[in-house]
């Protein structure tokens, strides 16, 4: 036996790692595709990539190595295709994941959540939200903690959600008007702080609840493939928007772009928490369809989840159905200012305004064409939110982009 090595080997040898070096590049690309969906094989890869097979090959083998995405073994050719068998690649199961973070007016919620927008485990939601700002985030840190120990999972970063315009750079969250947290709270660096306290790896973000639906929704929902996004919800109180321009989230200057919650469509209405009256944020969140409907709020679940029951179970009683459709033609209204200003391809409704486009899909599409000029030409498509807890799936994006950005920084 030889004691000489292989030089065909050694030649293979080098040859994967060239390949490996020349798609280092393409490693942040590459995870981005698969966690969105849209190279679900290492053909559709190669091509979106424009790399040859044989460097796909090496990228995708250096992500499973990474323990973020599984490729299959075994090549198989999709239903109906007729091109050459493909190896199909999927976000790992078992991988690292994010801690995310939601405050809203009527409580708290942690979870886990893996690539692909995947919620791998989520804490019981909190239902009073203390005045003390670190005090509630010490608290959905301390749930997302026990949630980590429970899975053994690794952990890439952190990610907060909350009802309030949140300032760049600094992170502060200047209006959370429906929290007793006072206007200007530092809640990234709080939230930081938290995290950090908590032993827990990787940075810590935070951002507008309805910022991050949209990202989630752009990346993994029912805005997958629109370039021009206008997401518009209300939740749990208040009213909120936001844009994707180009296929990125619009913040604005500072971040408080698309404060949509403070459009006047009812100018003899409810004075609002901004000076006004009659605007978006108090005319089309549930207090108002609740008050509208001749129902008195009661204290056992959210506003939101009241509102629901209602249309749900109750849409037939002529004041409900009156109530919805006063919503329907003040959102619509909205809706079509936005329309004439942004031009999008799409919008993508949430929270009870998914429950009002569901009940009345017609009747409001018919406002928004009849009042917006883009509208009239050929109609904007309207559509429900498609992930449930989107502001989570968000925040989760928020601690999962340093990965995407280098997957070589990942925690080991």
């Amino acid at each position: 036996m030889s004691g000489k090595a292989d030089p065909r080997a050694a030649g293979e040898g080098t040859t994967s790692r060239t390949r490996l070096d020349r798609g280092r590049g393409a490693l942040g690309p590459a995870l981005e595709l698969v966690h969105t969906g849209r190279a679900p094989t290492r053909a559709v890869l190669t091509a979106e990539l424009g790399v040859t097979r044989a460097t796909a090959g090496a990228v995708a083998a250096e992500l499973e190595a990474l323990g973020l995405i599984r490729v299959d073994a075994r090549p198989g050719a999709a239903a109906g295709s007729q091109g050459r068998p493909s190896h199909r690649l999927s976000v790992a199961e078992d991988g690292p994941v994010a801690l995310a973070a939601q405050i809203h007016a009527d409580g708290f919620r942690a979870a886990l959540v893996g690539l692909g927008g995947r919620i791998v485990a989520t804490a019981p939601g909190c239902e009073v939200v203390d005045a003390d700002p670190a005090k509630v985030l010490g608290s959905v840190v301390e749930a997302g903690t026990e949630l980590l120990r429970e899975t053994g999972r690794r952990c890439v970063g952190a990610g907060l959600a909350v009802p309030s315009a949140v300032a760049e750079p600094e992170g502060l969250a200047l209006n959370p008007l429906h929290l007793a947290w006072p206007a200007g709270a530092p809640v990234r660096e709080i939230f930081a702080q938290q995290v950090r306290a908590a032993g827990i790896e990787g940075p810590a973000f935070a951002a507008n609840d309805v910022n991050l639906a949209a990202l989630a929704e752009h990346r993994h929902g029912a805005g997958r493939g629109a370039r021009d996004l206008l997401c518009v919800a209300t939740g749990h109180r208040g009213v909120g928007g936001a844009l994707v321009l180009d296929g990125r989230l619009h913040t604005g200057s500072s971040g408080l772009a698309l404060e949509v919650g403070h459009l006047a469509v009812n100018p003899e209405g409810r004075p609002c928490h901004c000076g006004s009256r009659g605007c978006l944020d108090v005319e089309t969140d549930p207090l108002a369809f609740l008050t509208a409907a001749g129902r008195a709020p009661g204290p056992e679940v959210s506003l939101l989840q009241q509102s629901y029951d209602l249309i749900r179970e109750h849409y037939a009683d002529p004041a409900v159905r009156t109530a919805a459709e006063t919503l329907i033609d003040r959102l619509g209204l909205g809706l079509a200012g936005l329309v004439n200003i942004l031009n999008p391809d799409r919008i993508i409704l949430g929270g009870l305004h998914r429950a009002l486009l569901d009940a009345d899909p017609e009747r409001l599409r018919a406002v928004v064409a009849g009042r917006s000029l883009w509208g009239q030409s050929g109609g904007v498509p309207i559509l429900p939110c498609g992930l449930d807890h989107n502001s989570l799936v968000g925040a989760a994006e928020l601690a999962w982009q340093p990965v995407l950005d280098d997957p070589l920084g990942v925690p080991a």
